[in-house]
């Protein structure tokens, strides 16, 4: 049997108790097999805080690369760049899709924070929560970062967001995206999340992105299925096994940062690991509506088909609030999507689940998606008001905040509606002047940690240099091309053919073609070393980012 014979066999076993759904309401059993046996696109997002639509495409373009625009985003995106963008500068933010295989990871706009790589169908969520200025927002299940981002661009990178997550290393990839983006809004905290505390007040809009067993993600998963098929053999269910749980975590890049729970993806599709699933995803569901304020809005979301862990979770959660939570009709124009389910194995579902949305992989070219918009009655009980965590700076941090801003000859409008505070010894953090993170839980971070003081010298983080760096008019260099990737390298080079103009031996803040790139060390020697860090270095990991 062929591989690619031997491929579909896997899908069309792994899933085929979704085929009644194809003869009831959907239609393309046979395309949307063949959908997940091709190479799945890739996007990205323009990062609206440092460059336009157009320009990125013009980047891309000089690679000889076709990139298409994504006309069923285009709405959100323009609306997002309206919020960011300097009052009275025209911006237009677009999302992209590339083709597949593409590495946007090792790009160096990329590794500079102009762009994101997110799934298309993953940035739904986000723009299906309606999110406005001034709201309070949290995202449950937060990491690897792609919709928290979406979350902070949303709030104009203003205000009070937090994002949470289970696991100190899916966190720390969390806070490594959000500081090469720029965001200044947010708040991380590592809880389980479906025993968020309830001392953190109420929240107008809430994200339950949760984790799921990823039958959507089989285009760029495939082993899914294989896994599935070995497991069903092994066991006589669909189980999968700790350790192939952990290899398709390593390759995707995304799976192990889904959801609040350490491991709960990728570990082989089908019914029995959807239930086990189920009791995870009602949990979260069940504390997001705890967590509403009456009037506000909860976008659950999965990247699975199972009604098991859409549906049927959603479905439950109404039936306990008793008429104090309504599913609401959602639609993006230009998408192509489906209803939600209401029969499956016999049973007859409430009508209204119909108002759910789901996305098929071959109805858009995208991966397989769930969503559900709730809201919560005005007459629900709720929270009351959390107390704001304490924020303050040491009597000797004025002294380096001096200091900084001579050295880099950083104008006051560089940090305009924003402040300092020290959270650590380790050094300082920036963060939107009307952000107010809660006393509890208490976070993890607090905005973008920004300038070291424990070292001598004091220096300032990458995630701040690509902040400020365009501000700065002192111990700057400009890089050649040849120059730019040594340093994305991570080497040591001579600066020559580049002068050195009137920068001093020390840190200096270097860019290219106007866009800044982080942090270097001039030597007297004349040679620049860099400090870009290895762990967002695209030319040395190569990893892609999404979720």
């Amino acid at each position: 049997m062929s591989l690619s014979s031997t491929a579909k066999s896997d899908l069309e076993s792994a899933l085929g108790r979704y085929r009644g759904l194809f003869d009831q309401q959907v239609e393309g059993w046979d395309d949307f097999i063949a959908a997940l046996m091709r190479p799945l696109p890739t996007w990205i997002w323009a990062n609206p805080l440092r460059i336009d639509g157009p320009r990125l495409l013009e980047l891309i373009a000089e690679e000889g690369v076709s990139a298409e625009p994504v006309p069923w985003l285009a709405p959100w995106w323009s609306s997002v760049a309206s919020r960011v963008s300097p009052r009275g500068v025209a911006s237009t933010a677009i999302a992209l899709q590339l083709p597949p295989g593409y590495k946007a990871g090792q790009r160096w706009w990329y590794c500079a924070g102009l762009a994101h790589a997110q799934e298309a169908v993953s940035q739904l969520p986000v723009t299906l929560l309606d999110v406005q200025p001034g709201q309070r927002v949290l995202d449950l299940c937060a990491a690897p970062g792609g919709k928290t981002a979406q979350l902070a661009l949303a709030l104009g990178n203003q205000g009070t967001l937090l994002a949470n997550d289970f696991a100190a290393e899916r966190i720390s990839a969390l806070q490594g995206n959000l500081d090469r983006l720029g965001v200044i809004n947010c708040s991380t905290t590592r809880c389980d999340g479906g025993n968020y505390p309830a001392a953190a007040g109420g929240f107008d809009r809430i994200l339950v992105d949760a984790p799921c067993s990823s039958e959507g993600t089989l285009r760029r998963n495939p082993s899914l299925a294989q896994r599935g098929r070995w497991a069903s053999s092994q066991t006589g269910g669909w189980t999968g096994a700790r350790g192939s749980e952990r290899a398709s975590d390593r390759t995707s890049g995304l799976a192990s940062n889904r959801g609040g729970e350490a491991g709960c993806a990728h570990s082989g599709i089908g019914p029995e690991r959807s239930l086990r699933m189920a009791g995870r995803q009602r949990a979260l569901l069940r504390k997001a509506v705890q967590l509403c304020r009456p009037g506000g809005r909860i976008v659950y979301s999965t990247c699975t088909f199972a009604p098991e862990e859409n549906e049927l979770i959603v479905a439950e959660i109404l039936d306990e609030q008793r008429g104090n939570l309504a599913l609401l009709p959602c639609e993006v124009p230009g998408l192509r999507t489906g209803a939600g389910v209401t029969h499956w194995q016999g049973r007859d579902l409430d009508s209204s689940l119909a108002r759910c949305l789901r996305v098929w992989p071959h109805a858009n070219d995208t991966g397989g998606f769930f969503v559900a918009v709730l809201q919560k009655a005005p007459q629900a009980p709720g929270l009351g008001i959390s107390e704001p965590a304490s924020l303050q700076l040491d009597a000797e941090d004025d002294h380096w905040l001096q200091e900084l801003s001579e050295h880099y000859g950083l104008p006051a409008s560089a940090i305009a509606g924003c402040r300092f505070h020290r959270q650590t010894r380790r050094g300082l953090h920036l963060l939107a002047a009307d952000h107010q993170p809660p006393a509890a839980p208490r976070p993890q971070g607090s905005g973008l940690f920004a300038y070291r003081t424990n070292i001598r010298p004091p220096k300032l983080t990458t995630g701040a240099a690509l902040l400020l760096g365009s501000t700065a008019t002192r111990q700057t260099l400009e890089l050649s091309t040849e120059q730019r990737d040594c340093y994305l390298r991570r080497e040591l080079f001579p600066l020559s053919p580049t002068p050195a103009g009137d920068c001093r031996p020390g840190q200096v803040l270097v860019r290219y073609r106007g866009v800044s790139l982080g942090v270097a060390v001039l030597h007297r020697s004349g040679d620049l070393e860099s400090l870009f860090p290895s762990r967002w270095s695209g030319r040395t990991a190569g990893a892609e980012a999404s979720g």
